[in-house]
């Protein structure tokens, strides 16, 4: 092989490494400030906090109570401000911190079950449901750091 060849190829190879260095780096780097993408899929959502109930609550709970439990859960999120629209590849734009109190949804879910003629029984039952909906968020990585009281 002549000099002049080797030299062309050397420089075709860390041509090609450049520029795909760059283009990875550039895609990194937009990808980071965009916020992660969460999938929320409430058949899944419903199992995962049935498991995760004590017995006596899902003796107390039918399956389709616990969905509409987890429903009224998401629609007050949303009015939190927690579900906003168009989220993909949105920007990690947030402002304020939204705390959310266990105790603060479980009133709330208490009101949604009554307006809705869902009995509960025993109201810690809704306070077992909030505390497995909130894990299934940490499992999905839809929820952000413990604050400190």
């Amino acid at each position: 092989m002549s000099a002049v060849l080797i030299v062309a190829i050397i420089f075709t190879t860390l041509l090609v490494f450049i520029i795909a260095a760059v283009t990875v780096g550039r895609e990194s780097r937009r990808l980071d400030s965009f916020a992660p993408r969460v999938v929320y899929e409430l058949e899944q959502a419903t199992k995962f906090v049935a498991d995760r109930l004590p017995k006596d609550t899902q003796a107390r709970l039918t399956f389709e109570e616990l969905r509409k439990l987890l429903v009224f859960h998401m629609r007050w999120m949303h009015q939190q401000g927690l579900q906003p629209a168009g989220v993909i590849e949105r920007r990690q734009d947030i402002a304020e911190e939204i705390v959310i109190n266990e105790e603060t949804v479980a009133a709330y879910l208490l009101g949604a079950a009554e307006q809705n003629r869902i009995e509960i029984l025993d109201d810690v039952d809704v306070v077992h449901v909030v505390q497995a909906h909130l894990d299934y968020f940490d499992a999905i990585g839809a929820v952000g750091p413990t604050v400190n009281d």
